[in-house]
């Protein structure tokens, strides 16, 4: 976390002057809008391909460099791609960034454990995060996922992903739910499987979005605040009644806060805090087009166009737009793989979430003697494409 506060100072720095002092420190790479999933709730499947080769990741990545920290791989589904491996490979090389997070949707049983260990191998030295896709329990997962027998073959790739965690430390094993219309009013039962039988390092719960990325807007799939808000609030809770220690009791705090921002965002209709997407977080789709974020898809630049340097295409006139657009709260969302990007630059956030965390330290030792002694599911809650993930930047 320390290696990341000069950063930090940079993205606000350059967020509040309109200067690129930095590039990003936090990018979603989209692999591929191929997918073997049919989901309700998402139609990237369809979309045209025109996937960057490893030769172009190779030279991308080398043009970023070391301004980053975060890297998502999405999809589409990511591990279609032979090559993921050799991406992070290229990723980790040329950048060394603190975490890297890959979310799937399981249906490769035979071959995604094996996929995934090329990946740690890698990267040895970050952070390695897996994200499973859970929408169902049984048949309902199949049904909303739109492929039969997709549950069974998760259970057996999440089988084989738990029997990598005793051989590689820098491996976390997570499960994620996309809520939405379908299974809104079966969270609970959902949060209980998850809790009781796969017992993951972390539950990822996101709000499925009408996007024009994801080819969904007008297909009614977004609950309404009213169904959505017990979800949060059970999710809330899950986080106050757990005992944490070191940094995960930092981080616990960020995403229990991040979960006020959700509310008040969807209620509200407008920026709960400055959002920083086009400063400190960036997206690159599969055929090489830079975003702001994955929201907006507004292209400012095809980096084949600008012979692979991101940041010839992340200093064009239409980035600097895009990014007056978004500080001018022309636009707003809980995106959270930008969200929590956003609390860890935005000075009140942290200063609060320091001041409680202070707070719990100090309060600690009179605690003990709680009853409920029960073990407590992490959980995230994130808001973006049905399989980014969009996960923890703290």
């Amino acid at each position: 976390m320390l290696e990341v506060l000069p950063k930090i100072a940079k993205m606000q720095a350059s967020y509040a002057l309109g200067k690129t002092f930095a590039l990003p420190m936090n990018y979603t790479i989209s692999v591929s809008y191929r997918c073997n999933s049919r989901c309700k709730t998402c139609n990237v499947w369809q979309r045209p391909n025109d996937d960057f080769t490893m030769e172009e990741y190779e030279k991308t990545f080398a043009s970023i460099g070391r301004d980053a920290y975060w890297f998502t791989f999405s999809g589409g589904e990511p591990t279609l791609r032979k090559d993921l491996p050799d991406m992070v490979e290229s990723a980790y090389r040329n950048c060394r960034p603190g975490i890297i997070n890959i979310p799937t949707n399981g249906i490769q049983d035979n071959i995604i454990p094996g996929r995934i260990e090329q990946v740690l191998k890698a990267a040895p030295k970050s952070d390695v995060i897996i994200n499973l896709s859970l929408d169902g329990i049984g048949e309902k997962h199949d049904i909303i996922r739109g492929v039969k027998g997709n549950f069974a073959r998760a259970m057996r790739t999440y089988a084989g992903l738990k029997a990598l965690k005793g051989r590689y430390k820098n491996f976390s094993l997570g499960v994620h739910t996309v809520i939405s219309n379908f299974n809104v009013h079966e969270f609970d039962s959902i949060y209980s499987f998850v809790r009781d039988e796969l017992k993951p390092d972390s539950f990822i719960s996101e709000i499925a979005e009408e996007r024009v990325e994801l080819d969904t807007v007008g297909m009614g799939i977004t609950p309404p605040i009213q169904k959505y808000q017990p979800v949060i609030e059970r999710l809330q809770q899950g986080i106050r009644n757990a005992e944490f220690s070191g940094v995960s009791k930092v981080t616990q705090a960020f995403r229990d806060r991040y979960y006020d921002i959700v509310k008040r965002t969807l209620v509200e209709q407008r920026q709960i805090i400055p959002c920083m997407a086009g400063v400190a977080s960036a997206q690159i789709a599969p055929n090489g087009d830079v975003w702001t974020c994955c929201i907006r898809a507004e292209s400012v630049g095809n980096l084949r166009d600008h012979g692979y340097d991101f940041r010839s295409a992340w200093k064009t006139v239409k980035a600097d737009e895009l990014r007056r657009s978004i500080k001018a709260g022309e636009c707003h969302c809980p995106l959270a793989n930008a969200s929590y990007t956003n609390m860890v630059c935005h000075t009140p956030t942290l200063a609060s979430v320091a001041t409680q965390v202070g707070k719990e330290i100090v309060t600690s030792p009179f605690s003990q003697g709680r009853a409920d002694k029960r073990r407590n599911l992490t959980v995230i809650n994130t808001t973006g494409a049905e399989n980014t993930n969009s996960t923890l930047q703290a």
